[in-house]
């Protein structure tokens, strides 16, 4: 497999939950309460497995692989994606406080959680898009099988550091389970 096509297996599960974001902004919308183990959990998923491990992948593998290889930082691909997981890290640290104020029963929390929940999807949709249509394609090009041997190496090392034993696993459980619930998924 090349670290590609695991960064973009990856991206189907991140997608699974933009999905369920987009119908958790409907019921906000209808008042409608949201299961405060799945806000959690989906917190959880955003934080540990799509930015700890997804993006740390990206970031201390492929993107200075593909420097290496002669594609520029700034004013490049890699500066916009950089650009775009900070800003997905300030929506999440935004949202993670709404969510704390939609349990707490404060009134706004409802109003800024659907806000930061669409802009997030908005943003991570295109930037998957950008990723997979762009980046990965140049990635493909420009590494040879040593060096993609390299970042499957690096990808393990990060998924056994910041995920652990067990819980890659456990977050499938739980797409599977937002799929089933919010998405009608068997």
């Amino acid at each position: 497999m090349k670290a590609t096509e695991e960064l973009k297996r990856e991206h189907e599960g991140i997608l699974l939950v933009l999905q369920v974001l987009q119908v958790l902004t409907k019921k906000l919308t209808h008042n409608e309460r949201i299961n405060p183990r799945h806000l959690d959990g989906i917190l959880e998923f955003l934080s540990i497995f799509v930015d700890k491990c997804h993006h740390g992948k990206e970031e201390e593998f492929l993107f200075p692989a593909l420097e290496a290889s002669g594609v520029p930082r700034e004013g490049g691909p890699i500066g916009v994606m950089l650009a775009e997981h900070e800003e997905g890290r300030r929506i999440i640290s935004e949202l993670s406080k709404a969510v704390k104020d939609y349990h707490t029963g404060v009134k706004t929390g409802a109003d800024i959680m659907k806000d930061r929940m669409q802009r997030y999807v908005e943003l991570l949709s295109r930037h998957i898009e950008k990723e997979n249509g762009v980046l990965f394609v140049m990635a493909d090009a420009k590494l040879d099988a040593t060096e993609d041997g390299r970042l499957l190496e690096g990808y393990e090392r990060i998924e056994k550091e910041r995920i652990g034993a067990g819980k890659h696993e456990a977050f499938h459980e739980f797409l599977h389970e937002l799929g089933r619930e919010y998405l009608g998924r068997a």
